[in-house]
């Protein structure tokens, strides 16, 4: 992993945290009164580390979950054959249905390890000793089920999310005529990218609360709610409508640099790639001729 994904996983656990304690706080007596305020209680009551709390999940699991999204994108597009934004939805859409088998246990454990010791400098007692422990003990106690547990609401949030993810990332590239050979075309590709992450989230936000819910339910060791809809009915009596836009601030926050990087970093490296591809193919000769491919006289 470079050092620029390494400092993106930190800057997204800290956006994280701000996001999961914002949306999973109790409305009777709440913690927090926006995303600044969360940032400033953290700091203060639990240290610089208290940021970081999780860490240790998304930094073993993203590598794996961008490499299955994007590759899943890619071949669905061959297998379906015409570049057109409806299948660039169906294939974001399989890419995004796909990764929640890691994707859920991931943000599980993340879940889990970063309402622990809420408010405390030193835990008193810490359940877990890491993201990994977490996921553990969790299975040793309520099995399978228990480390899928919010399969469900992941699903109803990743399949239509990255279905808006790669569909606007379509449509705004080609609106701004992102060309290998445009000056512009890394600005663009960056704005593009950021809107994209903007998009997916907006698009299903609402079901995001519910799944952090779910994930978070338990931790003190009673459980709150009975399934999604029993979720969702005490969600909205306490909490009315807004409940569903809690935490979105820092999540839009931490949407836009991490996708406008992302999507930037795969294209360009996609780029290179069939440009270093076309360059093979013409510097080489037929195998009769020549075994070897002539090298390229082009410095990239």
């Amino acid at each position: 992993m470079t050092e620029e994904e390494t400092f993106k996983d930190f800057r997204n656990i800290v956006t994280f945290l701000n996001h999961v304690r914002l949306q999973v706080q109790n409305v009777d007596k709440p913690l927090y009164r926006g995303t600044w305020h969360c940032f400033q209680s953290i700091v203060r009551q639990e240290s610089m580390l208290g940021l970081y709390k999780g860490i240790g999940s998304p930094m073993m699991g993203l590598t794996f979950i961008n490499a299955i999204v994007f590759g899943v994108q890619g071949n669905a597009m061959r297998k379906l054959g015409r570049d057109t934004p409806l299948n660039q939805f169906l294939a974001g859409a399989a890419a995004g249905a796909i990764q929640c088998v890691i994707c859920c246990p991931m943000e599980l454990a993340k879940t889990r390890m970063q309402l622990q010791g809420t408010g405390e400098k030193k835990s008193k007692r810490k359940l877990y000793k890491n993201s990994l422990d977490c996921l553990v003990r969790i299975y040793r106690k309520e099995g399978f089920r228990g480390i899928n547990r919010g399969m469900v609401t992941t699903l109803l949030r990743e399949t239509p999310g990255f279905g808006v993810y790669f569909l606007a990332y379509d449509v705004l590239t080609r609106s701004l005529g992102c060309e290998p050979e445009d000056p512009y075309m890394i600005p663009k590709l960056l704005f593009a990218g950021g809107m994209s992450g903007i998009a997916s989230w907006l698009s299903t936000y609402p079901v995001d609360v519910i799944k952090s819910r779910l994930q978070a339910d338990g931790v003190g060791g009673v459980n709150k709610y009975g399934g999604i809809m029993d979720c969702v009915r005490q969600s909205l009596q306490k909490e009315g409508y807004r409940v569903f836009t809690r935490g979105l601030t820092s999540t839009l926050l931490r949407a836009f640099p991490v996708n406008a990087t992302t999507f930037a970093t795969v294209t360009l490296f996609l780029i290179y790639m069939r440009r270093e591809e076309e360059c093979s193919m013409q510097n080489s000769e037929p195998p009769a001729v020549q075994l070897q491919p002539q090298p390229s006289s082009i410095n990239y």
